[in-house]
């Protein structure tokens, strides 16, 4: 994947084909789709029953003939053809029906830094189906540091940190390139599973996905830290509905040990770097972007452990296709240098 702005200037839309949420930006309208990477199927006949926020409602709350499926994993498309299918209801008539007029329509889509042959092909082919007669491919960390506002085009070192769904990115960019990146699997479903565990093991507690959502609040709000929180699910033993009070200190500390592993990825991102980028990063900072940045405590254990600043965008959840967004419209300009005079 390589980063040309003269290319992208020509793409009409940018797709960010998220493992949590789908977001579509157009030309000249701004983010017209924003929501969850999911599909509601009927296994017997094959029909698409719903995508996006309303199958995310059926999830867990549907007879067994029909599944609610995520054709999205990890930034990687994993099932093209409904992939297609959800991508196609997300978008509507009218806009599909334009994109079909223009034959020579361009789509931008994110992908993960060091994405598979594979996994490159697979994007294309499900924008491919909405009419994009050409897809250009863009990584990921670099779209959302200019989403971040980072001054990814500049002889500078920036460092960003991209949270997401099912894993998390690091990167030093300068000079709109990638200087070193590294990739964990980590990322906010991890943290869910993380608390889920410590429910089941301390308090005896089956939580549903949706469940978290109360103590999710909790956790992200400063103000409560060390509070308790009252999360509803499902008794070990009895299997009836229970409620108890969580005490929020205690699910931090339990989330504690999967976030180190983004830690060492830090780590070893800053030691592949040459000494003055670092030099630099020690005054500018660590961004931290998407849609699990504002995971509770990442930011301080971050900046223990390597003495940085860190900062979180003022919108992580949108970076990556905001920043993908200015670059089709034209808004990041390359670097030029005037000729060496003798």
């Amino acid at each position: 994947m390589t980063l040309s702005l003269e290319q992208l200037s020509r793409c009409t839309v940018a797709v960010d084909l998220g493992a949590s949420r789908t977001r579509v930006y157009l030309k000249d309208s701004g983010l017209i789709v924003d929501e969850p990477s999911l599909a509601a199927v009927n296994s017997r006949t094959g029909s698409l029953i719903a995508v996006g926020s309303l199958a995310g409602g059926m999830a867990g709350r549907t007879p067994e003939h029909i599944k609610v499926v995520r054709p999205i994993s990890g930034g990687t498309v994993v099932d093209i053809d409904m992939a297609q299918r959800m991508l196609r209801f997300l978008v509507n008539d009218k806009i599909r029906r334009a994109w079909r007029r223009k034959p020579m329509l361009r789509a931008a889509v994110c992908l993960p830094h060091d994405a598979e042959p594979i996994a490159q092909r697979a994007a294309v082919e499900v924008l491919s189906a909405l009419g994009s007669r050409r897809v250009e491919l863009v990584d990921t960390l670099i779209a959302a540091a200019v989403g971040c506002g980072l001054p990814v085009e500049r002889p500078e070192a920036t460092m960003i940190v991209v949270c997401g769904a099912a894993s998390t990115q690091v990167a030093v960019l300068s000079l709109g390139s990638i200087v070193a990146a590294e990739k964990v699997s980590i990322g906010g479903d991890a943290i869910d599973y993380a608390v889920i565990q410590h429910l089941r093991s301390v308090h005896e507690l089956m939580l549903p996905s949706q469940g978290l959502h109360p103590l999710h609040l909790a956790l992200y709000d400063p103000a409560r830290m060390g509070c308790e929180a009252e999360v509803r699910g499902r008794d070990v033993a009895t299997g009836l509905s229970r409620t108890v009070l969580v005490n929020t200190a205690h699910v931090r500390e339990a989330i504690h040990t999967p976030l180190t592993a983004v830690l060492d990825a830090i780590g070893r991102v800053l030691r592949e770097c040459p000494p003055d980028l670092v030099a630099d990063l020690a005054e500018r900072g660590i961004m931290l972007a998407g849609g699990s940045a504002r995971l509770p405590g990442l930011d301080t254990m971050i900046e223990q452990a390597t003495g940085m600043v860190v900062r979180i965008a003022d919108n992580p959840d949108v970076c990556s296709v905001i920043g993908l967004g200015a670059m089709i419209e034209g808004k990041i300009k390359p670097l030029h240098l005037d000729a060496a005079h003798n």
